[in-house]
């Protein structure tokens, strides 16, 4: 009976630690996350309101009534469906560049074990965007391509290319090598090794790769704004351009940023179990 009470308090004890450790854990998880979904919130609050309200002391934080006349005056007044097609074609085209060039090289650098070329691609990616804005601005201009698409796809692999290697060199550093040995000695070359082998098994990581090269091209602002022309701009560059110098208006300011917004954080939410999942597993090294 003692044994049976006491093995009790152990069980309860432990359950309540468990139970104070996840409440700690949720609370944490509360604190760090509340500050932005609170400024997601009042943007979503701004864009639904009037100029008035938006202005109002105190705020007004729930729409009374709610409109929609923001976004009806940020697609009418700034061509944003333009703007929105040439965001699509610029973050899926550097994208894809970005996988075709940097899955090879990820798995060159992880097999050979380049470790200087790894801290090079890291440089590369840390890099501010402006030491390259210069002399690529000039070469596109010698070039006459100043105000098209291309310079943007090509730029933004600056941004991209350096992302996809780099997550892919931590995948294909955790890859089993007997695999990709026993193919070499079936006799297949190192690249049917890499396509039928390493590619299939690194795909989340493939698609963490992409995921990430696209939110980050898809939110580039300082190349579009030297680089793009009145048709060519993409969202980030439009949204700037809403500002005027009379007055901000928070309403078509705050529709405009939800507009850039919302198809990262669609994409985001979509793939949430992806992106996890390509990360645990880049997480873990092969034996």
């Amino acid at each position: 009976m003692i044994a049976r009470t006491r093995n009790q308090r152990f069980v309860n004890k432990h359950r309540a630690k468990r139970w104070l450790g996840r409440l700690g854990l949720y609370l944490t998880v509360l604190v760090l996350v509340s500050p932005a979904i609170l400024v997601f919130l009042w943007m979503i609050s701004l864009s639904l309101k009037n100029e008035i309200d938006n202005m109002a002391f105190p705020p007004v934080f729930i729409p009374n009534p709610p409109t929609l006349n923001n976004f009806i005056d940020v697609f009418a007044k700034n061509d944003f469906l333009t703007y929105t097609i040439n965001s699509v074609i610029v973050s899926f085209g550097a994208t894809g560049l970005a996988l075709l060039v940097g899955v090879p090289a990820g798995y060159g650098i992880a097999k050979s074990k380049a470790q200087k070329a790894a801290i090079l691609i890291l440089i590369a990616r840390i890099t501010p965007g402006l030491s390259y804005l210069i002399p690529l601005f000039l070469m596109f201009q010698w070039m006459e391509l100043t105000g098209t698409l291309a310079p943007l796809v090509i730029t933004h692999l600056v941004i991209t290319v350096p992302v996809v290697v780099w997550v892919m060199i931590g995948f294909f550093e955790g890859l089993p090598g007997e695999l990709e040995e026993a193919a070499l000695v079936d006799g297949a070359t190192i690249w049917q090794a890499f396509r039928y082998v390493a590619m299939p098994l690194a795909r989340p990581g493939i698609t963490v790769a992409m995921i990430l090269a696209f939110i980050f091209s898809w939110n580039n602002f300082i190349f579009g704004v030297v680089l793009a022309g009145r048709e060519t701009r993409t969202l980030p560059v439009a949204v700037y351009n809403v500002l005027t110098f009379e007055q901000v208006s928070w309403g078509p300011l705050a529709a405009a940023a939800l507009v850039v917004t919302a198809p990262v954080l669609l994409l985001t939410l979509l793939m949430q179990k992806e992106i996890v999942a390509g990360l645990t597993t880049g997480g873990v090294k092969g034996g």
